[in-house]
C-alpha cells in the first residue's frame, strides 16, 4: 500500500514510529503536512494536491491532526474519504472527539461513567453550577485545552467563582467537573485499536501537581486493566466512532470515569511504558481494512474473461 501519515512535524516521536512501522511491514510511506494540502471539488472527480503533487495514488492515511488544525485537518481527511481512501479514523469522529462538551454528552448518552460535569455561559449561574458538580474542590477546563493546558483545580468555592468569572470575562468556553479525590493524582490511558485495548498505562502526577499528563512532568507505568476499565475504554471509543483512540479514565469509588477520548493519542508514553509496538497495531488495522475494501470491489468482466482465456 501507499500510506500517508498526516502530520505537521515529521520529527515527532509518533510520526517517526508510524513511518517505521509502515515501512517495516513492506508498505510505502509518505509524511504529508495536511496544513499544506489543498482540495479540488468537482462532479465525480475529487482531488487532493500537496505542494503541486496529486495525491490520488494514496491508498490509506493515518491522521495526526493537532487541536489547532481540527477544522482544516478534518476537511482534508474528509476529502480523502470522498476519494475512497482508507483512514485510521473517520473525519467526523475526529471532529466530534475534539469538542470536549460534545464528547461528554455522547458518552453520557451511551451510559458510560463520567465525572459530574457542568457547562454554562452566564456569570449569574456560577453558584448553582458549582453546587451541581458537588461543590469545591472542583476542576475547571477550557474546552479547547490540550495536554493539561487550561485545566485548573479550584480548592474553594471562592477560588472557583473567581476563576470561572475570569474565563467567562475573556470569552472562553469552559467545563466544570467534580474533583475525584480518590484518584490521588493518577489516571489511566487505554489505547484502543479496532475495538481492542492494545496497551494501557497508569500516569501519576509529579509532586504538587494534580494533572497527570506526561507533558506536565507526570510519570507512566504499565498497568493491567480491570474488566470494567477495559469495557469502558472500548465502549467509549465505539461511542465516539473512533477506531484508534486514547481513552483517559480516572479510578473512582463508583468505577472508572472517562475524562477524554483522544483521536490522535501520542505513542511515546504508551510504547515506552508497555514495551509494545502500538504503531504496528495501527498499520495492521489499515491492512485489514484495505484488504476488505479490495475484496468487496466488483470484478471487471473484461479482466475475468482475459484471466479465464489464459487457463
Amino acid at each position: 500500500m501507499n500510506i500517508a501519515v498526516l502530520s505537521t512535524n515529521r520529527n515527532l516521536y509518533s510520526t517517526k514510529r508510524l513511518v517505521e512501522a509502515i515501512e517495516s511491514r513492506g508498505h510505502r510511506c509518505q509524511v504529508i503536512d495536511h496544513s499544506k494540502c489543498y482540495v479540488g471539488i468537482q462532479q465525480g472527480k475529487p482531488t487532493i494536491h500537496y505542494r503541486g503533487q496529486d495525491l490520488s495514488h494514496i491508498d490509506a492515511i493515518i491522521p495526526r491532526i493537532g487541536s489547532s488544525l481540527t477544522f482544516y485537518g478534518s476537511a482534508i481527511v474528509r476529502q480523502f474519504e470522498v476519494m475512497d481512501v482508507v483512514s485510521a479514523n473517520p473525519s467526523q469522529a475526529i471532529t466530534r472527539s475534539r469538542d470536549k462538551l460534545r464528547c461528554m454528552q455522547i458518552l453520557s448518552g451511551a451510559g458510560l461513567g463520567l465525572p459530574i460535569t457542568g457547562f454554562a455561559r452566564s456569570v449569574s449561574d456560577v453558584d448553582d453550577l458549582i453546587s451541581m458538580v458537588g461543590g469545591a474542590p472542583l476542576v475547571i477546563k477550557l474546552l479547547e485545552g490540550t495536554q493539561g493546558i487550561g485545566v485548573v483545580l479550584a480548592e474553594t468555592k471562592k477560588a472557583a467563582s473567581s476563576v470561572i468569572e475570569a474565563f467567562y470575562g475573556l470569552g472562553n468556553n469552559i467545563l466544570i467537573q467534580e474533583y475525584i479525590k480518590e484518584a490521588k493524582g493518577t489516571d489511566i490511558r487505554a489505547f484502543v485499536v479496532d475495538g481492542k485495548v492494545v496497551g494501557a498505562m497508569k500516569r501519576t502526577a509529579r509532586e504538587g501537581e494534580f494533572r497527570s499528563n506526561l507533558h506536565r512532568g507526570g510519570t507512566a507505568e504499565i498497568v493491567k486493566l480491570t474488566r470494567a476499565e477495559k469495557e469502558s475504554a472500548i465502549s467509549a471509543a465505539k461511542a465516539m466512532g473512533l477506531t484508534v483512540a486514547g481513552v483517559d479514565m480516572l479510578p473512582s469509588a463508583r468505577g472508572p470515569l472517562i475524562l477524554e477520548v483522544n483521536s490522535s493519542p501520542g505513542l511515546e508514553g504508551i510504547e515506552t511504558a508497555t514495551g509494545k509496538d502500538i504503531a504496528a497495531e495501527i498499520v495492521k488495522y489499515l491492512e485489514g481494512q484495505y484488504a476488505a475494501k479490495q475484496a468487496s470491489r466488483p470484478v471487471d468482466p473484461k479482466r475475468k474473461i482475459k484471466k479465464e482465456s489464459k487457463l
